[in-house]
């Protein structure tokens, strides 16, 4: 397994979760991360100063972060009062450097380096992205932070998400995922952290071509309008359609059901039918790999995160995931070794 080139393929907390875990592994990391963010501190940032998104990338440079514990603290730092009330250190720090390097890509690097990161954090893309979100009567919202604000998009549904204009590729992306041993995608949100990575021109063509094998690391919850009832089929079948071809082998599903008091707390904000249903007896040409990936410690949120009422309060345990994954990386192996034994 020892240095083997992973790339993951994601944003926001689904990215951290996942990148914290596997950073304790002997595996080569780039993590590519979504630029359609344009919430909370964030979304300010990007309108006010003409800056891409810095907040998914910031979430994965902590989570693979090397560094002190009050340096990783730093870059998490949410200003309570003033003029910068709101707004996280972390993120103003990366504006900055895109200010001062010139774009968004150099300036993640040399966070990187600030941050003793293992592996590497890269931009899906350097241009600037918008999410256009077409409803089911037909309707456009453009932007990603309406995913999780707009009651049309909850009482309508979603039919499918675009890109309001062509966006590019980073080069580097390309180059991870030509490379790569095992591309793994999520956790995260279907339509906020994981297609619009496929949407950005040239990244389902790579993937496609790809010789890698791919992993998808399912959602343990559903959201209303988004992903309403959502078995695991349903959820691999459209990203596989975003990709332009069936390329999942494997994907983690988590088998444990969360605290009853959780999913009541749930329900109340996504509707019913909110946990990802699983038919047995379907036949599948990818894998499902079952273990309890549940987070068991209750989780606080800032009280100054203007958009801490839409983050998820069920989520993946960051050790099992990775050991989970870890185990179908060595698959190959195992069955080499066993071949060799018989």
């Amino acid at each position: 397994m020892k240095n083997k080139n992973i790339v993951t393929i994601g944003g926001g907390t689904g990215s951290f979760t996942l990148l914290s875990g596997l950073k304790k592994y002997p595996v080569n990391i780039s993590a590519i991360v979504s630029m359609a963010d344009d919430g909370g501190s964030t979304g300010v940032l990007r309108d006010e100063l003409g800056v891409l998104p810095p907040g998914d990338v910031r979430q994965c440079l902590v989570a693979l972060s090397d560094s002190s514990d009050i340096l990783r603290k730093l870059m998490n730092y949410r200003f309570e009062k003033g003029g910068l009330s709101g707004h996280n250190f972390g993120n103003l720090l990366l504006s900055a450097l895109e200010k001062i390097t010139g774009n968004f890509s150099s300036g993640v690097e040399e966070a990187a380096k600030i941050l003793n990161v293992k592996g590497e954090v890269i931009p899906v893309t350097n241009d600037n992205m918008r999410l256009a979100i077409k409803l089911k009567n037909g309707k456009i919202i453009l932007g990603e932070k309406e995913l999780d604000h707009n009651k049309e998009i909850q009482n309508i549904g979603i039919e499918k998400i675009n890109l309001e204009s062509k966006v590019a590729a980073y080069s580097r992306a390309l180059e991870r995922i030509k490379k790569a041993k095992f591309i793994i995608i999520g956790p995260g949100d279907l339509y906020g952290s994981i297609l619009p990575n496929l949407l950005v021109s040239g990244i389902s063509e790579a993937i496609k071509n790809s010789k890698a094998k791919v992993i998808y690391n399912c959602n343990l919850t559903n959201k209303k309008g988004q992903t309403s009832d959502f078995a695991i089929d349903d959820y691999v079948s459209i990203i596989n359609k975003y990709i332009g071809k069936d390329r999942i082998d494997f994907v983690t599903f988590n088998n444990k059901k969360p605290a009853k008091e959780l999913i009541v707390k749930y329900e109340k904000i996504e509707g019913k039918g909110i946990i990802v249903s699983f038919d047995k007896n379907k036949t599948r040409r990818y894998k499902i790999i079952q273990a309890d990936l549940l987070h068991r410690i209750k989780i606080k949120f800032d009280d100054n995160d203007a958009i801490s009422t839409t983050r998820s309060f069920i989520r993946h345990d960051s050790e099992r995931l990775a050991k989970l994954i870890i185990m179908i990386l060595e698959l190959g192996e195992y069955e080499n070794i066993i071949k060799e034994i018989i």
